[in-house]
């Protein structure tokens, strides 16, 4: 097994930099463009507080999809597991992840997992406040908790982005709404709060702190106190094992075996349950909206580390009579 150090993050980022041209970066996203193509930044933090780090490390991005994690955290720890499963389902789909078809098909017409676009939405809508100010608040000031930065912030000109390149986001809204998922004005104040939270701006430090809060039971390092309670993490890391790569979660369930959330910005959170938690941007996606170079370096650190929860020396024999 591989000796975790920055030296070995650096060559993992060296051999995966020429999987990116197999992808493209999206062109709606301030900040990012075609000169981006290669970037990749790996950042780990183990649940001891050690840190490694390589690559491009220190960019900012936006959140985008990963979003969708703390909006179910949030969710299943306002309303609890029964309320939010009624609205949005806990099932794997195959299809695309801002698919309006799936809507259509599914039992209730709800959204298949809270970790697509819809599913998103959804939970949005039950995050507890008195306005969308209120909410998103509520979420920045959670997000600041868990990467322990005071100064993350949304980016005024992503989310202007989003906004003006929403219709399909509105689109599932407004399909929601017809069926009854959503009444009129949740449907509105849930889109302007998963508009404004995949806006907001972090680096793979901050989503390997994540990962980490993730890992560790929905605590920070080394505290004590339970930010989050440990039956919604669990839920939470469960649905993202499979369903948090879109359709390719199950490849990435195999290959990786632990639970991951990527974005289009290029954008992957991990969390390895009880050892560490993973921070990955590397802007080239494929069509399935997946990190080129960053799934590839989530397959060797998952090889060499060995960190897949599936692999026999993680776990442990049961002594059945």
């Amino acid at each position: 097994m591989k000796k975790l150090s920055n030296e070995y993050i650096e060559e993992v980022v060296k051999a995966c930099r020429p999987f990116a041209s197999r992808g493209s970066v999206v062109d709606h996203i301030p900040g990012l463009d075609q000169s981006h193509l290669t970037d990749l930044g790996v950042t780990i933090v183990t649940l001891d507080g050690d840190v490694y780090s390589a690559g491009e490390d220190h960019n900012d991005f936006s959140f985008q999809s990963i979003s969708k994690v703390i909006l179910l955290l949030m969710a299943l720890e306002d309303f609890g597991k029964e309320i939010v499963f009624q609205k949005v389902g806990m099932e794997p789909t195959d299809d695309f992840f801002n698919s309006i078809s799936n809507l259509e098909d599914y039992e209730g017409q709800r959204p298949y997992n809270p970790l697509i676009n819809s599913g998103a939405i959804a939970t949005a809508s039950m995050i507890k406040g008195s306005s969308v100010e209120e909410r998103f608040e509520r979420c920045l000031d959670f997000i600041r908790k868990i990467m322990e930065n005071k100064k993350i912030s949304m980016n005024e000109d992503v989310y202007e982005s989003e906004v003006k390149n929403g219709a399909r986001n509105r689109a599932l809204a407004y399909f929601m709404e017809s069926t009854g998922v959503l009444s009129s004005q949740e449907s509105d104040d849930a889109l302007d709060l998963y508009h404004r939270i995949n806006s907001i701006d972090i680096n793979s430090l901050a989503l390997a702190k994540m990962g980490c809060f993730l890992s560790n039971h929905g605590r920070l390092i080394g505290a004590k106190k339970q930010l989050i309670q440990p039956e919604h993490v669990r839920t939470v890391k469960a649905i993202m094992l499979s369903s948090g790569m879109y359709n390719e979660s199950g490849s990435f369930g195999v290959e990786v075996g632990f639970p991951l959330k990527s974005g289009v910005s290029g954008s992957i959170v991990g969390s390895v349950p009880g050892q560490m938690g993973i921070g990955i941007i590397g802007p080239a996606i494929n069509k399935k909206g997946n990190s080129e170079a960053g799934g590839q370096a989530l397959r060797i650190l998952s090889r060499d580390l060995k960190l897949n929860i599936f692999h026999d020396s993680n776990v442990k024999n049961v002594d059945i009579k």
